[in-house]
């Protein structure tokens, strides 16, 4: 995927880069998400995650060439988990989240997928702003199902393509 420039309409104008993630941006995406690890809000995940599936990442990239923002999107046959959603906490509301999930929707449909699946523990507003809408976890590929916690609570959402 190409890098998309965007400028951004609140909290600053500075252009912002989407791009796909390479495995030199492992350590930023483990500390852009450790805040949301410490509130529950993300699973833990270890830097040899990162580093093994960066391809799976998008970034939202300031000038500066820090990370702002990331999100993962996991193939499965015929449809895609998204996952590891953070955007830093000054750039929430920024438009930052949308344009990862709209570059993540570009990258499913190119590779023919035919929905986006995600879980999240808090309302889910962008997602369901954006066509996701809570299902049922046995719709959602079966081996991503069953990693779920369940005493995370997490919803399912899901969005066809």
């Amino acid at each position: 995927m190409s890098p998309i420039r965007e400028a951004s309409t609140r909290r600053g104008s500075s252009p912002r880069i989407t791009r796909s993630a390479r495995r030199d941006d492992a350590q930023a995406l483990a500390a852009l998400s450790r805040p949301f690890v410490r509130t529950g809000a993300l699973r833990e995940r270890p830097l040899a995650l990162y580093l093994a599936h960066a391809a799976d990442f998008l970034v939202a990239q300031a000038p500066d060439g820090t990370l702002e923002g990331c999100l993962g999107l996991r193939v499965h046959p015929a449809a895609g988990v998204l996952y590891n959603f953070c955007v830093a906490p000054h750039r929430q509301g920024s438009g930052v989240g949308a344009r990862l999930l709209h570059a993540a929707f570009a990258r499913a449909r190119n590779r023919s997928l035919t929905a986006l699946f995600t879980a999240t523990t808090g309302s889910g507003r962008l997602f369901l702003r954006h066509g996701f809408a809570p299902v049922a976890p046995n719709l959602a590929p079966a081996a991503w199902a069953r990693s779920l916690d369940p005493d995370r609570g997490a919803r399912v959402l899901a969005c066809p393509l």
